[in-house]
C-alpha cells in the first residue's frame, strides 16, 4: 500500500510551473492538461485539472473545487529566505510568518489557490 496527495487545480501547466520552479517538485509524468505528478523527496503530489476523473461531479452535484485548508507542508531549513524569494515570485501570501512551539510556519497559495505550509522546525 502507499499513499499520495492529490491537490484539483484550475490549470495544471501553472500548477505545475509553481511546484517545480517555486518548490523544487520534479515533475515524474504530465497527462497533458489533465493532471501531473510531481515529486518532492518522498511525497508524491497528483494535481489534476477540470478534464480529470476527479474533478467530476459528486452524486449529489457538489464539483470539487481547489482551495481549502487542508494542506501540504513542505519542511524548509530557513523560512525567512523561502519567505523572501516567494515574494519575489509574487507568490499569494495567506499570512505573515507565526512561531508555535515546534517551529515557524506560513501558509501561501498554489496558482489554484491550494494552500502550502512552509514549516521550519525548532
Amino acid at each position: 500500500m502507499s499513499a499520495t496527495v492529490r491537490y484539483i487545480v484550475k490549470d495544471v501547466g501553472s500548477a505545475v510551473e509553481f511546484y517545480v520552479s517555486a518548490l523544487g517538485f520534479e515533475l515524474v509524468e504530465r497527462f497533458g492538461d489533465v493532471m501531473a505528478i510531481l515529486r518532492l523527496d518522498a511525497l508524491e503530489l497528483w494535481v489534476a485539472g477540470p478534464g480529470a476523473s476527479a474533478s467530476r461531479p459528486m452524486p449529489n452535484g457538489r464539483t470539487p473545487a481547489p482551495g481549502g485548508w487542508n494542506r501540504i507542508a513542505v519542511i524548509v531549513e530557513d523560512l525567512d529566505a523561502a519567505v523572501s524569494r516567494l515574494k519575489e515570485l509574487e507568490t499569494p501570501f495567506r499570512n505573515e510568518p507565526v512561531s508555535g512551539p515546534g517551529g515557524r510556519q506560513v501558509l501561501i497559495d498554489d496558482p489554484s489557490g491550494n494552500p502550502i505550509e512552509l514549516f521550519e522546525p525548532r
